[in-house]
């Protein structure tokens, strides 16, 4: 557990980057901070490894105050995961993981051995180990940042938007990579970012920080979207927050109905559309959904270059807006509803998820202006 009491962090020309920030960091959480850029996130994150020394207050790491101990046998015991991942260029893959292990006394062999078994936690293939930084894209290197941060296996981890500089879709690998690694290895986690959907999406908690380094809220990701704080809280978070809450509720599927489906590449035989319903969904050999053919288009076969692959698909113990993104991202008006393999279960209409979503809003709650904890769901 981190905590920070009344920390304060106060630069020699009078700037305070950071104003009597109070806030705990619980043990095997993902705690993200976010706000607009100087409000002093980083300067926090910073603070908790002593990169940066604070002015006045505490950060406590289970009950030992930080400023009591080496700095450097500190940073040792957390793993720091920074923007661009940081990587020595002129050392290999292999050996930038290794380079605490090392710095640890721990033996080259064993190091190396650490290495190639974090390559393959973190998704990479083992014959990337001899490469140089260089030579991996964006989203490797940042792969292999996380990598190197866990190499002794801390018990905290630090990352200072360490995903801001790749492009969007492999920004969300990654962040699905941060959920599945923390779901088996249980790290406390301060993650800093300034993009809302992502601390929505991967915190357990959310602490909103505004200029001067003041805590504007910290909550769990449910109640901020639908309890804000203040006006501030409430324009950081978005507009569409109320769309973006619908990740945290899980509904029971409505009925769903039964699709008509053709294997992929095979023939059509003859007009297969029927009244008002000019799509037909392409499924493989092992009924995973692979994208909708359009009928009026005169296909005589359902070969994977005709295909509109547009729609998402969402899974049976999704959220519901996973639900209706799949209806509504749908070309044929409905959303593709899979299982835990990706076998095809059925569809759904974006008004029958509206019903749920309705159904959902008139459920009494325990009390007042509370939000029952939801399990963190991924986005459709």
């Amino acid at each position: 557990m981190i905590e920070f009491k009344s920390v304060t962090k106060r630069y020699p020309d009078g700037t305070v980057a950071v104003d009597a920030l109070s806030l705990t960091a619980p043990t095997g959480q993902i705690t993200v901070l976010v706000g607009p850029s100087g409000c002093g996130k980083t300067t926090s994150l910073r603070m908790i490894n002593r990169m940066i020394e604070l002015s006045s207050g505490q950060i406590l790491i289970d009950g030992t105050d930080t400023a009591g101990q080496d700095a450097a046998t500190l940073r040792r015991g957390i793993g720091y995961v920074i923007q661009h991942a940081g990587l020595f260029p002129h050392r290999t893959i292999v050996d930038n993981i290794a380079t605490v292990p090392m710095l640890v006394g721990w033996g080259r062999t064993r190091a190396r051995e650490r290495a190639y078994e974090l390559l393959e936690r973190v998704g990479l293939d083992r014959r990337l180990a001899r490469r140089y930084p260089a030579q991996l894209s964006g989203g490797q290197q940042q792969r292999v940042g996380v990598a190197r941060a866990l190499a002794v296996d801390p018990p905290i981890l630090l990352m200072d938007e360490p995903f801001s500089a790749v492009d969007p879709i492999v920004r969300e690998e990654l962040q699905t990579e941060l959920m599945r690694l923390q779901a088996e290895l249980d790290k406390t986690i301060v993650f800093v970012t300034h993009d809302i959907d992502e601390a929505i999406r991967i915190g357990d908690q959310v602490a909103v920080m505004r200029q001067g380094g003041l805590l504007a809220q910290l909550a769990p990701p449910a109640e901020l979207l639908a309890h804000p704080h203040d006006d501030f809280v409430a324009d950081f978070v978005g507009r569409d927050r109320g769309y973006r809450a619908l990740a945290f509720s899980n509904a029971q599927l409505p009925a769903l109905r039964e699709e008509r489906t053709v294997r992929l590449g095979a023939a059509l035989d003859g007009d297969r559309s029927g009244a008002g319903d000019d799509w037909l969904l392409v499924v493989d050999d092992a009924q995973r959904p692979q994208g909708w053919l359009d009928l009026r288009a005169g296909h005589r076969d359902a070969a994977a270059d005709h295909l509109e692959l547009g729609g998402t698909t969402a899974c049976r113990d999704g959220s519901l807006r996973s639900l209706l993104d799949a209806a509504l991202s749908s070309p044929a008006g409905r959303g593709v509803v899979i299982d835990d393999t990706g076998r095809l279960l059925g569809t759904v209409t974006a008004r029958e998820v509206l019903a749920l979503i309705e159904a959902e809003r008139e459920r009494p709650t325990s009390s007042a202006g509370s939000t029952e904890p939801l399990e963190k769901s991924t986005p459709g």
